[in-house]
């Protein structure tokens, strides 16, 4: 995709949307980490019910880690992998009241450095919490990415690499939040709304969908 296109396609998406945000739910950096931790293999829908639930009992460090493992569990067990991202959540808290003050890191090294926080988390941490210019590639963007010829790659890490290089600086900050909610609710994995879509005529997907048929 062109650069003269590629600025297109994100006024596009800032015009249509121009404050874009996660859909997960969170006052504070701490909350935020916990979610995604939580979101791996879940939606944001039913990581948000468990957090409203969790987040009125414990939603500091302390609070969580006090919990403990036993009674984490059964705020978060509607959610996929619960178990070892309870381990997860309980070791993060650890590590953030001895090495971190109680804090989030804002250094990706910190971060990553976390149980169960690799560099999509991260990402999402570091542009969501901290407004850095950071691209979260989930399975959203990833297709968006490949479909639209803004980012063609057969890893997330090209993809992501590819989208640092590509997407114009001025969107860079929103760009992860305007592709995960494209990919989320136009361009699907099945039945993606080509004929809803505002990128349409910017799009290399060869196999666009049509307005469907509702019949007579």
């Amino acid at each position: 995709m062109k650069l003269a296109d590629r600025v297109t396609f994100f006024e596009r998406l800032q015009k249509a949307n121009p404050h874009p945000a996660t859909e997960l739910e969170y006052t504070t950096p701490f909350e935020l980490l916990i979610a995604v931790l939580l979101s791996a293999q879940a939606t944001d829908v039913s990581v948000n019910l468990a957090t409203r639930r969790l987040y009125l009992v414990a939603n500091t460090p302390a609070q969580i880690l006090a919990l403990g493992e036993e009674k984490l569990i059964p705020y978060i067990s509607s959610i996929g992998l619960y178990k070892t991202k309870a381990k997860h959540v309980i070791a993060t808290c650890k590590i953030l009241l001895e090495q971190h003050h109680g804090q989030v890191p804002r250094a990706r090294e910190a971060l990553e450095a976390l149980p169960g926080v690799g560099r999509k988390t991260a990402n999402v941490v570091l542009n969501s919490a901290f407004g850095e210019p950071t691209i979260a590639v989930d399975t959203h963007i990833f297709r968006v990415s490949n479909r639209t010829g803004l980012a063609v790659g057969n890893t997330v890490e090209k993809v992501e690499q590819l989208l640092i290089k590509n997407v114009p600086d001025q969107f860079k900050l929103n760009a992860h939040h305007w592709l995960i909610l494209h990919g989320r609710y136009i361009c699907k994995a099945r039945q993606p709304q080509c004929w809803n879509c505002i990128e349409a005529d910017l799009c290399a997907f060869k196999e666009k969908t049509p307005l469907p048929d509702k019949g007579v």
